[in-house]
Order: structure tokens, then sequence, then C-alpha cells
């Protein structure tokens, strides 16, 4: 078996999929591996540390595609500008690619896959189960986010987060309304209640208010009578359009009180649900800020610019796209874990063995000897 880490291309992309302690156990157990010069220099992984770990380097991605069966990404394959061809082409017939690859909302990856007859495991589609965790990228990512989404809070709002005493006067704490108390709004609420702000969090699903509580946050959300709020994976489910604007109206009451809002909430392969219309936006306080993680797939805000930063009525809207990446050295670390887990779960005598009997190498394999096997993803085909 002869593993690949190319450099990662997409724009503002810091990432490795695999760092040196990684690829120095794959090496052990008789796996070669090779890696793309700078593969990792973004992240403070140099070319040395992969070299004394056991990978061989080579310098140009052309190179690492044809020597290699198995690529490991952290962003899916794209259009390389330095030499205009998509990854996938690189890419050997009847290789595999391991990555997030995003099926749902990247078709035409997909049939480039088939037409190539690669094998695509999807870190993003690995199903939420207690044996998967280790191999939960999504969360591993998300948690990052939310937490340098409170750093940017502090750093953009023109008051302190914590109350302070001081000889000039007392100040008041600042209050955060987190949306959505999945993975990245829990480390959120907990990173925001270290640094002393008062913290609230919203959420359609009831069961999520102890994990709330439990980390100082109070919980502010909804509990629709009734209603089938969550999936089998844990997400929200979209709502009724009814139930939306109950909670708008909610959310709308809290946000004008607060000094800054974090919306995190995202559909797995849809738009993400609109939380904030402009006319809340125009609510809010002068001066506060919204950072909206859910700009990767739309945003939560009506008025988020995804990659962009809005000012409306001295309300600032972040949207800035892939938080986790401006942490590289352990977002790499993170995913890294995540991703050795996952081959130790479909190599088995460094031979890649997919079980489709077996619900993690059933849902996050897409493609396979030519078909679509995915069930989400088969019907976009």
């Amino acid at each position: 078996m002869k593993i690949g880490i190319p450099k990662e291309i997409l724009p503002g992309e810091r990432r490795v999929s695999l760092v040196p302690d990684a690829v120095k156990k794959l090496v052990d157990q008789g796996i070669e591996v090779i890696v793309e010069s700078g593969a990792g220099s973004a992240s403070l992984f140099t070319d040395d540390m992969y070299a004394a770990a056991g990978a061989t380097k080579v310098e140009d991605p052309e190179t690492l595609y044809r020597s290699t069966e198995l690529y490991l990404k952290v962003q899916a394959p794209i259009i390389d500008s330095t030499t205009g061809q998509n990854e996938v082409n690189m890419m050997s017939e009847g290789s595999t690619v391991i990555g997030l690859l995003q099926p749902m909302t990247n078709v035409e990856l997909v049939k480039k896959l088939l037409q190539k007859n690669i094998t695509a495991l999807s870190m993003d589609t690995i199903p939420r189960i207690a044996r998967a965790q280790s191999m939960d990228a999504l969360s591993s990512q998300s948690s990052i986010a939310g937490y340098k989404s409170i750093l940017i809070a502090a750093d953009r709002l023109g008051r302190y987060l914590p109350m302070m005493m001081t000889a000039a006067g007392t100040y008041p704490p600042a209050k955060g309304l987190i949306l959505g108390a999945g993975v990245a709004g829990l480390q959120a609420i907990a990173t925001g209640r270290r640094l002393g702000a008062v913290m609230q969090a919203f959420d359609v699903r009831p069961t999520v208010k102890e994990e709330v509580e439990s980390l100082g946050g109070i919980f502010v959300g909804m509990t629709p009578d009734g209603a089938d709020v969550q999936d089998s994976g844990g997400y929200a489910k979209e709502l009724q359009e009814d139930t939306q604007e109950a909670g708008r109206r909610l959310i709308q009451k809290h946000s004008s009180e607060a000094d800054f809002v974090i919306s995190t909430a995202m559909i797995p392969g849809r738009p993400a649900p609109i939380l904030i219309t402009e006319d809340m936006v125009r609510s809010m306080k002068p001066g506060s800020i919204i950072i909206d993680i859910a700009a990767e797939t739309g945003g939560n805000c009506e008025l988020t610019v995804p990659g962009e930063e809005v000012i409306i009525q001295d309300i600032t809207i972040y949207g800035r796209l892939n938080l986790p990446s401006t942490m590289p050295n352990h977002a790499s670390q993170m995913y890294s874990k995540n991703i050795s887990a996952l081959l130790a779960h479909v190599l088995a005598d460094n031979i890649l063995s997919l079980d489709f009997n077996d619900a993690i190498s059933k849902g996050c394999c897409i493609t396979y000897q030519g078909s679509v096997v995915n069930e989400a993803t088969k019907s976009l085909i």
C-alpha cells in the first residue's frame, strides 16, 4: 500500500491531512507514505519532520498522484491552477481518495470520480454513532470553529467580554447569543464563559438544554410540541415554516439584547436555514456583531456574504469561511487522528477492505467500482 499526502490547493486552506506522528505509525506497519513538498508547512509541519517519520518527499502533485494508490486530503479535489488540471484527472485509475468531499453539494465531483473508477470515502458522511466518534471530523473541526468564533467576537467587539471592576468604574459583562447548540455552539458557550461573557443559547432540540446549562450557558430555545426536531444523527431537522417563524421571533427578542451573536445551524446536504432576517439585524444594538459560522453553506443570516465582512447600520456581519484552517496546527492534528482512525477501520493487512454491511463503511463510501454506493448521494446522480 502506498499512501499519498498532497498539498492542499484550495485558497486559504492551511491544514494537512496527516501529521508526521500519524505518518510514522503507518510506516511502522509497512505502509509507504509519499508527501508532496510543503504539504504541512502552513500547519507548522516541515518536510524534514515528515522525512524523520519515514515519509518520502516528492516535489510536484503529478508525481505524487502517479506514485500512490490511496490519497488523503482535507478538501475535495479541485482544479490546480499551476497545472490547469483537476486533481481527479491526476489520480490513477481505480485508486482511492479520502477527504471532506461534500458529495451532496458536489455532484460534478462525484461524476468525475465515477469516470475514473475511483473509490471515494468522505469524512463528512461518517455516521454519528458511538464507535465512529474517533473518526468524526465534522465534530473535531466544528469544535475549533466554535472556539475561534468567540476569539473573533472578543477581538471585534468594542467592549470587554467579562465584567470588569476598575478604578474608572464597573462594567457589566458582554452578552452572547449562540444559535445552534451542536459541537460548534457548545464550544462557543464554553469558551465565552471562560472569558467571562454571559452566554445564551437557542436551539429547537430540547435535549441540548442540559448540555448548555452544564457549560454555564442559559438555554433560551424552544420546544415545539410533538415536533420531530432531530434526525438519527443528532442534527436538527428543518422545521415547518410556522415553527420557524416562531423561532425567529424568539431569536429576535434575545438578539436585540445581545452584544454578539454566533450562528452555527447547518443541515447536512442542504443550504443553511435563515434564522436572522434583515429586520432582526437592524433591531440589534449599534456596535454588535454577528459571526456566521454557517456561511460555509450560505449562512444563517439573510445579509451574510460568505467570505466577507459586511457592516449594516453599525452591525458587523462576519462571514469568514473555513475557520478551522485559521488554527491549522491543532486542526491538522485533530483531522489526522480522525482520518487515521478511519484508515485503521477500512484497511486489513494494509489493503483497502470495505464491508458494506458495516454502518461506517457504508455511510462514508461514496463511489466504489464505478458505482455510487452512498444512498443519499445516489438520488442526486
